[in-house]
């Protein structure tokens, strides 16, 4: 093992173009005082991201959050909605930021996304629609949460924060359900700072979705919504529409250190390698890793051994969502969850992000294939 230790090493760090690239863009800014409210920028990311993930309606947003608070309101989502307790805790308060009760059914042992075999037994009179999450990018079982959701009635949004530029059989994973929401947060594959979307499937759709996100404007003296302030500025735009300049070579980077990981950890006893299905085009947004006997610590042995060294992986997700005191109160949350609760406590995610060095990453490897060497040093 390398004896000295890197620099701190976050889980992830966003990838910034050259500083000279992005100054033209605000000259421009500066030279139309156009800040926000639909302006050159947001109307070309909006055209040109539709291009680039093969959708053709997307409404751009502040952030990922906003988006998905908005979301429930197009729809019109009331009562419960089923999701999943193994995510980030955007995903379940914007269920109840919109006076919605969540309803968590347990996932999938392999993709770590709500098991659909789970679903139907959670339906109730007062359930209006199904909020699954496509976990690291991956896809969930589409097909079979529509099969029910059409038997029932139910929308079906999903939280795809973690899928930019995922695809499955060569179609865009943000083409299921009703709606589809992206997260543009500087942790993501693609970063605007802070930003996110809405995918819909009609132009209706994405008027309405357009008013909320202004305050249900429709022009200067007509309001036909009670709509909120989520409205991309045109700085987080024109990072936008530089980020996508350089995707081809952030995807390849990514590529190239997910697969240096694969190639160095899928042999170690006791280490678990994340499944991505052969049918997906992936984005490499993570790596993530579950840690469980006969390796010789346990996961959050492992957790602080990297952060004894500076490394700064990350347990993604732990605690469930269901396990925040904030949720007790709701009934599905105090029930049994043991895939997800075993998944939660067997997690830690490596860092995984293009300005990662190989001799970096050499580091995390040798580190997680001999962690007690590290220790004993």
């Amino acid at each position: 093992m390398t004896s000295v230790p890197p620099p701190r090493l976050p889980v992830t760090q966003p990838f910034l173009p050259p500083l000279e690239a992005f100054l033209p863009y605000l000259e421009k800014i500066w030279d139309s005082k156009q800040l926000s409210n639909n302006g050159p920028f947001h109307r070309e990311l909006e055209a040109s991201l539709a291009k680039h993930l093969g959708v053709e309606y997307i409404s751009l947003f502040t952030n990922g959050t906003i988006a998905l608070i908005t979301a429930l309101q197009a729809l019109g989502i009331k009562g419960e909605v089923i999701t999943s307790p193994y995510s980030f805790v955007a995903t379940s308060h914007s269920l109840m930021w919109n006076g919605i009760r969540p309803v968590f059914a347990d996932i999938d042992p392999q993709s770590a996304n709500i098991d659909p075999s789970r679903i139907e037994a959670l339906i109730t009179e007062h359930t209006t629609a199904i909020l699954p999450v496509h976990v690291y990018g991956t896809p969930c079982d589409t097909d079979a949460i529509q099969r029910i959701a059409d038997r029932y009635r139910l929308k079906v949004i999903y939280d795809a924060a973690h899928c930019f530029d995922v695809k499955k059989n060569s179609r865009s994973i943000l083409l299921n359900g009703d709606l589809s929401i992206l997260s543009f947060h500087a942790t993501k594959v693609f970063n605007t700072f802070e930003g996110g979307a809405i995918v819909c499937h009609s132009a209706e759709m994405k008027q309405h979705i357009d008013h909320l996100k202004n305050f249900g404007f429709v022009d200067e003296t007509t309001v036909v919504e009670a709509g909120i302030n989520g409205k991309m500025t045109e700085i987080q735009a024109a990072m936008g529409l530089l980020q996508l300049q350089y995707m081809d070579q952030i995807s390849e980077r990514r590529r190239h250190l997910y697969q240096r990981y694969v190639a160095a950890l899928s042999d170690v006893p006791g280490i678990t390698l994340h499944h991505v299905p052969a049918d997906v085009e992936w984005n490499y947004a993570y790596f993530p890793i579950y840690i469980s006997e006969p390796y010789p610590l346990d996961r959050d042995g492992l957790y602080q051994a990297f952060r004894d060294v500076n490394i700064l992986a990350r347990r993604y997700f732990y605690p469930l969502i269901s396990d925040f005191s904030i949720y007790h109160s709701e009934p599905s949350a105090l029930q049994p969850l043991p895939v997800a609760q075993r998944k939660s406590e067997q997690v830690l995610c490596l860092p995984i992000y293009p300005d990662l060095s190989d001799d970096q990453q050499d580091f995390i490897i040798d580190l997680a294939r001999n962690p007690l060497q590290q220790r004993n040093n």
